[in-house]
């Protein structure tokens, strides 16, 4: 069965102190935005002893607009692209009162309401920021933090990381030719339609962020101009009256139904190169899908202009690979982000152009003790994701779960890895590519089998 979160599944509040188990292997969570707080309530309801430090002020990550963390690329008009029932954890549903696809300031809400209906809000130290993880003699993780009362080392015998893969900002490199005398920004630095406005805008890329700042540049600039350099197929939100994602293969299904499934929504969207957007170079489902209910409208009433790639700068104009011009004072970089992790050396853990094998994409095989959350591309939300990864990682601290020999795990990790390499096209914004479903499945599976292996 789909996934799909029911107000009947809503979890009864923890309204009485969790008393912690002293004997459980000691964990720092980094990070308190959507994957850090799933991770924090696992840990705080089975007793174990945790810390979880986060660098801003306030709970939600990515998800809070300004947030004091300097790390959020939340802008005004931003909404979920995977409905309210398809994104919430397992045991609390969102409000029936939110839209299918709900506002930013409604998901900050709603984790505020998470983290206080499980009464884990006390475990979060606020204001303090994780500067260095390295292990220790005996494989433990020196934890070196910096906050308001200043600079400690802690020792844990576990580390989750949780840091979120959105605030590294991946700019042109090497940089385009030539020279430009505007304003250039990432989408990372886009907060609100009044940086468009009356402004000759010209967006790079094609995901669900450079659709959505095309949008409303294209209501309120001067000029509004998309550059695409590889075109997508755009999938719409809206289906047969409902969410279009309540239609979803099975987590049981192979990989090739999937992307029949997501073929047939590309074909029933539309083609967009009747709008003058080239024509996509892969098939359905050898992406990540970007999702748009308004980016035809505003093509067809010629208010957002469709180019390629960038060639070169030539001071206030752009001169495209087809050799057409726009002017421009400011450019968006919608090009993605680096995964990065400041606070890991590099020759310990590191990704180049993105690229880190993980098994189940939580556990590193030579780092025992060191997880990660959330650090997944999946065909929805990662919120249900992280929640399962953190179920998972919580089994294995108490001894519930038992995993499979070091071969079967490396053995597991190569082959899903290259599974993934085979299926979506070479780029960094596909390296931790997971299907929804079929993710959910296997990791339950995978801890049902550690389950008997522990008894």
């Amino acid at each position: 069965m789909s996934y799909l979160v029911k107000p009947d599944h809503r979890a009864p509040a923890v309204t009485a102190s969790v008393p912690v188990d002293p004997t459980l292997p000691r964990t720092c969570v980094i990070g308190a935005g959507s994957s850090g707080i799933a991770a924090a309530k696992a840990l705080y309801l089975a007793g174990i002893p945790f810390d979880c430090f986060e660098k801003g002020s306030v709970i939600g990550g990515n998800w809070v607009y300004d947030n004091p963390n300097g790390q959020s690329a939340c802008y005004e008009s931003l909404e979920i692209n995977t409905s309210c029932a398809r994104m919430a954890y397992s045991d609390f549903p969102m409000p029936d009162e939110y839209p299918p696809y709900a506002r930013h300031d409604q998901i900050r809400a709603y984790f505020e309401a998470y983290i206080d209906h499980f009464g884990f809000r006390h475990t979060i130290t606020f204001g303090t920021t994780v500067e260095h993880v390295a292990r220790t003699e005996d494989g433990r993780w020196a934890v070196r933090t910096s906050g308001h009362d200043g600079e400690h080392t802690h020792t844990y015998d576990a580390v989750i990381v949780a840091n979120g893969h959105h605030w590294d900002p991946r700019w042109p490199d090497p940089a385009y030719p030539g020279t430009f005398a505007g304003e250039q920004i990432h989408a990372h630095d886009y907060r609100n339609a009044e940086q468009l406005s009356g402004r000759d805008v010209v967006v790079v890329g094609m995901g669900n962020s450079g659709l959505d700042i095309a949008v409303e540049a294209s209501k309120v600039a001067r000029s509004a101009t998309m550059s695409v350099r590889r075109s997508h197929y755009v999938l719409r939100k809206f289906l047969y009256g409902g969410a279009a994602d309540r239609f979803s293969m099975p987590g049981w299904a192979p990989g090739w139904l999937v992307s029949a499934g997501l073929r047939s929504a590309a074909l029933s969207s539309g083609d967009l190169t009747r709008y003058g957007l080239p024509r996509p170079t892969h098939r359905p489902g050898q992406a990540h899908p970007v999702q748009s209910e308004q980016i035809r409208a505003r093509l067809q009433a010629g208010a957002i202009t469709p180019r390629p790639g960038i060639d070169r700068f030539d001071n206030d104009t752009v001169v495209f690979t087809d050799g057409s011009r726009a002017k421009a004072d400011l450019i968006v970089w919608a090009t993605g982000y680096h995964v990065t992790f400041p606070f890991l050396d590099p020759d310990l853990v590191a990704a180049p152009d993105n690229d880190l094998p993980l098994w189940k994409r939580a556990v590193h095989p030579d780092l025992p003790g060191l997880y990660f959350v959330g650090l997944l591309q999946p065909l929805g939300a990662v919120m249900p994701l992280a929640e399962a990864q953190s179920a998972w990682i919580t089994d294995t601290l108490t001894g519930r779960y038992l995993p499979p020999s070091a071969d079967e795990i490396r053995s597991q990790m190569t082959a899903d890895h290259e599974r993934t390499k085979r299926r979506f096209y070479a780029s960094p914004r596909h390296t931790m590519e997971v299907d929804f479903e079929h993710y959910l499945w296997d990791l339950a599976r995978e801890r049902r089998r550690g389950a008997r292996r522990a008894r």
